[in-house]
């Protein structure tokens, strides 16, 4: 079973958070932050993988260390769940739909930490989530993770749609770039390591 289980306490949040690699999208979410907990679950049930977040953050300044600080313990969690990347497919894309809106998402679970981001918001929150907060969500994932990502919503009016397409794109991009495949001996690296 490819799991991780970490734990995170900061000035700023403390964080108990579970993931398997290999699940049926189950999630059991407490951020304090409810759109953020649904982008979550809409990232794990698409991604396959069930994920456990606990999250005591400082919600009275705002929902930024919250929600990065999750990220990086996503990260950390799918990075240790790798473990040493053996006989993955390594890269994964995805296009996804949500009425109007449309994202797309690219993965290569390289060992190199790179974020693309390029979506645009209409409105300053979704919920009691800053919208901007999704970069900074997603970068925290890719550095941690170490995973090249390009995320771009293509299109949209809807900010929630928008925000919920790319995060499903997200999902479906990983779940392809995890998955095993017998066919694979080692890493699969012109160079023989994923660094």
């Amino acid at each position: 079973m490819r799991t991780a289980t970490l734990h995170r306490q900061t000035h700023e949040t403390e964080i108990t958070l579970t993931l398997t690699l290999d699940g049926s999208g189950q999630t059991a979410l407490s951020t304090g932050v409810a759109f953020f907990d649904h982008m979550l679950d809409a990232l794990s049930r698409f991604a396959l993988l069930d994920l456990s977040v606990h999250c005591a953050g400082d919600l009275q300044v705002d929902a930024h260390h919250t929600v990065e600080d999750v990220g990086i313990c996503l990260g950390q969690a799918l990075r240790q769940a790798l473990g040493d990347r053996a006989g993955i497919c390594r890269a994964g894309s995805a296009f996804m739909p949500m009425d109007e809106a449309l994202a797309f998402a690219a993965i290569d679970i390289s060992g190199r930490p790179y974020l693309a981001f390029d979506a645009a918001f209409a409105a300053p929150m979704c919920g009691t989530m800053d919208t901007q907060l999704a970069e900074e969500f997603f970068r925290a994932v890719a550095v941690n993770a170490g995973l090249t990502a390009h995320l771009r919503v293509m299109a949209g009016r809807n900010d929630h749609h928008k925000m919920e397409a790319l995060f499903k794109a997200f999902g479906l991009a990983l779940r392809d770039a995890a998955t095993p495949d017998a066919r694979i001996v080692g890493a699969l690296s012109t160079k023989g390591t994923l660094d």
